[in-house]
């Protein structure tokens, strides 16, 4: 692939890649109008963004499959458009069953067409191995772009049509991604036979991964992100203004997350082309808990929350690059999509628990503060877990 065309790759990645997040990182704005006008508490709306966790944990292997089989643009375009529904159904809820149908279900399917893995997948096949790494930092960054771009645009939106236009509002801006979809052409097939490295059927790519030791490792380990930066994005906004700050400092913090993480994935991505990226990911988890740790020690003022959520940005996913690139490079490209997918459905039950977790404790103990102590001792777990996975690749060119 010529760089003209690999540039165009990656760009429409980003792109999918920044609206799909971007969209759904907006949800925690919406937590304190919507439980407040349909009179729920705060783990039923917990409880369906935790649906949409799981859900989209659950949908990503089987979309995985058939963007590898079939082509990434179909999954691409049909994810578009059940997100699109589902954010509709949600802007019309009057109850907490249409919410946990609209914002769980078809947003989780529509986030797993739509994602990391199969997003990733493509632009694994279609860009050379020398720039894999660097380019999933670029696609990846393109979700905190999104963040960074969607949360103020968000909190706008509800302050001048009041949250169930804003839904609306946000369902056409989720169709764009159809038509960038188109251009990430190409499945599993294209791939066999080009790298020298003998082939392998989907069923034989996966019994090998569910043997190998380290993809166990990452995969508990992507547990633990899931369970951190989940439980942030849904209940940050509603801890801040618990603690006496403004909403428009909770969209704040999200934006700069956002913003930070643009910086992080990109580095994560050049450095992981460079070094070892099991070493990068144990200081990025270990990293992430000492944040977490220092702010909430610290009294909780507007500047340490903006402090916090730039620091926090920084390490928020580049996770993402890291992993799927550790995939990649011990297995290989052609099943990036499905074996990716396998290691995100426990990111998304650990992103399940953390936003549930989140909701629960609050309405039964009037705090979050187990929930942020957990994100702790788990961030410290998940740095010793990568520790011994081994990163050679597991066939060379014949």
């Amino acid at each position: 692939m010529n760089r003209r065309n690999v540039i165009l790759v990656i760009i429409a990645g980003g792109l999918i890649v920044s609206l799909s997040m971007g969209i759904r990182q907006t949800f925690g704005l919406f937590l304190a109008p919507v439980t407040g006008e349909l009179g729920i508490g705060r783990e039923a709306f917990a409880f369906s963004m935790a649906i949409q966790q799981l859900m989209w944990g659950v949908f990503q292997p089987l979309t995985g499959m058939i963007a590898d089989k079939f082509g990434t643009a179909r999954v691409l375009v049909m994810g578009a458009v059940v997100y699109a529904i589902g954010l509709v159904i949600m802007s019309g809820t009057d109850s907490a069953l249409q919410l946990n149908l609209g914002a769980g279900l078809f947003i989780g399917f529509g986030m797993a067409a739509s994602g990391f893995a199969v997003v990733l997948g493509a632009v694994g096949r279609l860009v050379p191995e020398e720039k894999r790494s660097m380019a999933f930092g670029i696609t990846t960054a393109g979700g905190s772009f999104g963040q960074f771009i969607m949360a103020p645009v968000g909190q706008s939106l509800i302050a001048a049509q009041g949250w169930s236009e804003a839904l609306i509002s946000l369902a056409v801006i989720a169709l764009l991604m159809a038509p960038l979809g188109a251009i990430l052409v190409g499945k599993a097939s294209d791939t066999a036979g080009t790298s020298g490295v003998p082939t392998q059927s989907l069923s034989e790519a996966i019994t090998e991964a569910r043997r190998h030791s380290g993809f166990i490792f990452l995969t508990l380990g992507f547990f633990v992100c899931g369970f951190q930066v989940a439980f942030v994005a849904v209940h940050l906004p509603a801890y801040l203004t618990d603690a006496g700050l403004s909403a428009g400092t909770g969209a704040m913090a999200l934006a700069l997350i956002g913003f930070f993480n643009i910086i992080g994935t990109f580095v994560c991505g050049a450095l992981g082309g460079r070094y070892s990226k099991k070493y990068l990911l144990s200081s990025l988890y270990l990293l992430r808990a000492l944040v977490i740790a220092v702010f909430l020690t610290l009294p909780k003022t507007e500047t340490t929350v903006l402090v916090f959520a730039s620091a926090l940005g920084l390490l928020w996913l580049g996770t993402v690059p890291l992993t799927s690139g550790l995939v990649a490079q011990i297995f290989g490209p052609r099943y990036v999509s499905t074996l990716f997918g396998i290691v995100f459905l426990n990111h998304q039950v650990g992103s399940f628990i953390g936003v549930w977790l989140g909701g629960y404790l609050f309405d039964t103990t009037g705090s979050y503060d187990g929930v942020w102590m957990a994100s702790v001792a788990l961030g410290i777990a998940a740095a010793i877990l990568h520790m011994p996975i081994a990163e050679r690749p597991l066939r060379q060119p014949a």
